[in-house]
């Protein structure tokens, strides 16, 4: 299910956008874009995966880098291309997608750069995960210690930025063989790609209400 939250005048309003099809995913980058170019507001959008496993690749990624093709078009696995950069990620109903989408002075100090960026949601992120194992901000990823199991993207405009990440909290072998790994990929992602974690609902919920409550810009 797709929802998304605004702040506006210090109040926080919740809309539910629709279902869990492999279309919703192109719903959400649609919906991410127009926020970015034409609201005021800050917001923040979380979508607790889609059923029908897609792709979505980053916007100057190659498909025949990236991809096993033949394996893809085989299995007619849907391939979409998001607005910001970023890899490439196979997504499902083991996915929770969140989108930060504010203005440029929306966070006191924070630089509106990729990196200062990142620095910040680490920190946001890291209060959700405390307990739970060894999260830390690694190049560009969310992991626990030596395992993967978030990616993010950027875009940043005139005045504002768009953050947003894809949590993978479980996954099959299968549908990552779809993907190829990328030339120049860290080594820590040599060892494992991604991190299982059995305590899913448990962490949706306490995403959300940590964001809920936090997010009053």
């Amino acid at each position: 299910m797709l929802k998304s939250c605004s702040v506006k005048d210090g109040k926080l309003s919740e809309v539910v956008l629709g279902d869990r099809g492999w279309a919703l995913s192109i719903l959400q980058l649609h919906l991410e874009e127009k926020l970015l170019r034409t609201s005021s507001d800050n917001w923040c959008i979380i979508n607790d995966g889609t059923n029908a496993a897609t792709i979505v690749m980053g916007m100057s990624g190659k498909p025949s880098e990236l991809l096993d093709l033949g394996h893809v078009l085989q299995d007619q696995i849907p391939v979409i291309r998001r607005f910001t950069g970023g890899g490439t990620v196979i997504v499902d109903h083991g996915t929770i997608f969140i989108s930060l989408i504010c203005n440029k002075d929306a966070v006191p100090g924070m630089l509106p750069y990729p990196r200062s960026i990142m620095s910040w949601s680490s920190l946001l992120y890291n209060e959700v995960f405390q307990g739970i194992g060894d999260f830390q901000l690694r190049e560009n990823d969310y992991v626990f210690g030596n395992h993967k199991f978030g990616g993010n993207a950027q875009s940043i405009t005139k005045n504002r930025w768009i953050h947003h990440t894809s949590f993978l909290w479980d996954y099959e072998a299968k549908k990552m063989a779809y993907l190829k790994l990328p030339s120049r990929a860290p080594e820590y992602r040599l060892v494992c790609l991604y991190f299982c974690c059995a305590q899913y609902f448990h962490l949706l919920a306490a995403l959300i209400v940590f964001l809920g409550v936090n997010f009053m810009f």
